[in-house]
């Protein structure tokens, strides 16, 4: 498997059929965005993709931002292929997005994942993540 950076210049129709399918294995209820919205200077996102060959086979998204109490990473998007899982890819992606966010000068990672997931949980904390003892509160605007 290779993980790239993707560059906006390298958005195909093919790439971006490949990343919504693959999206749809983490949550198929979520309206997606196209990559041409993400991939912008201005939205401090950068997208890894892992690949076999052509194929798509894994996502990382890293998202950054200043405030007063320092300069924060969000890990976003962390999906493996139903048929890859369980060979370490989700592992080296995470590992790739905090090497990244390392050379960025980034304080704190976050990120955010679902009581369930008991397969992120442990890569995660496998990784060195601590679950924060403070409340996570949210709001849908439509």
């Amino acid at each position: 498997m290779t993980i790239q950076l993707l560059q906006p210049h390298e958005l195909t129709d093919d790439l971006q059929s490949q990343i919504s399918r693959l999206y749809t294995q983490l949550n198929a209820q979520i309206k997606q965005r196209p990559l041409t919205e993400i991939l912008v200077t201005s939205n401090n996102v950068i997208v890894f993709v892992g690949k076999e060959g052509s194929k798509v086979i894994a996502t990382a998204l890293l998202s950054y931002y200043k405030v007063i109490s320092g300069y924060r990473g969000m890990v976003d998007d962390v999906v493996v292929d139903k048929k890859f899982r369980s060979q370490g890819i989700g592992r080296k992606m995470t590992e790739r997005l905090l090497q990244e966010a390392k050379e960025m000068g980034i304080d704190e990672v976050l990120l955010f994942t679902g009581h369930q997931r008991k397969a992120a949980i442990k890569l995660y904390t496998g990784l060195g993540f601590e679950l924060r003892k403070s409340g996570l509160y949210s709001i849908m605007i439509y």
